[in-house]
């Protein structure tokens, strides 16, 4: 990652289908506002649905077909949740090697509400204070993490946020870790 913090940063931001949509849609947007380039990555689709909690909410065109999407291009990686999105997203094996690849090269891995199922199905929770939504507290305690019940928790290069509510902290958390 380039040290300059007035440099614009690429953001993938990785989703299945049948997401939360506040977690992408308001995100994306406050990232944007920052100064940052988005892509909405999704495997397999040009078109992915976002879920107001269980409502349908609207569609969204594709920036990225996840085969397409290289990691070296990219600063940080953001997984909005939803139920039905992490579910899926979490057995993707390009999903998964993806953000892998940019856990494994420090940069920003960040992921709100069920989406730290992703982080579990990798294995890099273990070690690491985490938060998110309140069902999946065993999930992560099992993987060896420590769960916390707050807006946001950063843990080295990972951060996590627990739902809608906490967007503002988990994305000004995500900007400061980008410069």
């Amino acid at each position: 990652m380039d040290d300059d913090t007035n440099t614009t940063k690429r953001i993938a931001m990785i989703v299945h289908d049948y997401f939360e949509q506040a977690e992408m849609e308001d995100v994306r947007i406050l990232l944007q506002q920052a100064g940052h380039e988005v892509d909405l990555i999704a495997a397999d689709k040009e078109e992915v649905h976002g879920l107001h909690h269980v409502e349908m909410g609207d569609t969204f065109d594709v920036d990225v077909q996840l085969a397409d999407a290289d990691p070296e291009e990219y600063d940080a990686v953001v997984l909005p949740g939803g139920t039905v999105n992490a579910d899926q997203l979490r057995i993707v094996p390009d999903a998964l090697n993806f953000v892998e690849s940019i856990y494994n090269n420090d940069k920003v891995v960040a992921a709100i509400c069920h989406a730290p199922w992703v982080l579990v199905s990798l294995g890099l929770v273990e070690g690491k204070t985490i938060t998110s939504y309140p069902t999946l507290k065993d999930d992560i305690q099992n993987a060896g993490g420590k769960w916390i019940d707050q807006d946001v928790a950063v843990d080295g290069h990972m951060i996590t946020s627990r739902n809608p509510d906490d967007i503002p902290a988990f994305s000004s958390a995500i900007v400061s870790a980008l410069q």
